[in-house]
């Protein structure tokens, strides 16, 4: 301890004997020595670097509010460009909408014997049909439907075949103002398992369908009366369950 307290009241002394003109001196020497070491630390860097080019566009990254805070700038270009991106997106739904309606004819006063098929087949000659539904009421008379068309050529064709008898009734057709929207598979009726019985001798066979829930076994007796391939089918409440398929053991 003693060593270093004379060391620092040597240097205290010497100190002290040092002209105003050397202090000075060393004090331009140190500042150059420091203006060294930052041109040499500058001239490392990239003058090319993305962030040393002007962009009189580009907006600062952090905004400064009038609480004091800093609020990110990119986040809101973001959140910009996400909203833009959902209104571009809402145009093109909108648009290939009215282009499906302008695409889309409707028919009435369909039989109730008619299939989707041979409604299809009567406007084949008008253009090529991509879907067709039809709707309505088991239990009425006359049914409705919406026939879409490849392109609008074919829509504007279908228009003079208002008035064709197609079954018991002359079918009315015109322009549809909505489109054939898509089916959504939840609400569709679930089957949970199917069985085909028959033989070759008899023309018609019958079947079990077991549906998950029992309202959808309910709405298919609705169904009774349908034409399936070329005959009507009779739906009723069965008696038995649909038993499970046993494999037959296989021979070695």
């Amino acid at each position: 301890m003693a060593m270093v307290e004379n060391n620092v009241g040597v240097e205290g002394a010497s100190y002290g004997n040092r002209t105003p003109d050397l202090s000075r001196a060393e004090k331009n020497g140190g500042y150059d020595g420091d203006m060294r070491e930052l041109v040499d630390l500058l001239s490392k860097l990239n003058p090319l670097a993305e962030e040393f080019i002007p962009q009189p566009n580009r907006s600062p990254s952090f905004i400064f509010n009038g609480n004091g805070s800093f609020a990110n700038n990119n986040r809101r270009k973001k959140n910009n460009f996400n909203q833009g991106k959902r209104r571009l997106n809402g145009r093109n739904i909108r648009a290939q909408q009215e282009d499906s309606v302008r695409r889309t004819v409707y028919v009435s006063d369909i039989d109730q014997q008619v299939t989707e098929e041979q409604l299809a087949a009567l406007f084949i000659n008008c253009g090529q049909v991509i879907d067709c539904r039809i709707c309505g009421d088991p239990n009425s008379v006359l049914r409705f439907a919406f026939i879409e068309f490849a392109d609008e050529q074919g829509a504007r064709a279908a228009l003079s075949l208002a008035g064709t008898m197609l079954g018991y009734y002359p079918v009315r057709v015109l322009p549809s103002k909505t489109a054939i929207l898509p089916v959504n598979p939840t609400f569709l009726p679930r089957v949970s398992r199917l069985r085909l019985l028959g033989d070759h001798v008899h023309s018609t066979r019958i079947a079990f369908v077991e549906f998950v829930m029992a309202e959808s076994a309910i709405l298919a007796l609705n169904c009774s009366g349908a034409i399936v391939g070329s005959l009507p089918i009779r739906v009723s409440p069965s008696k038995t369950p649909v038993r499970p398929r046993i494999p037959h053991p296989t021979m070695h």
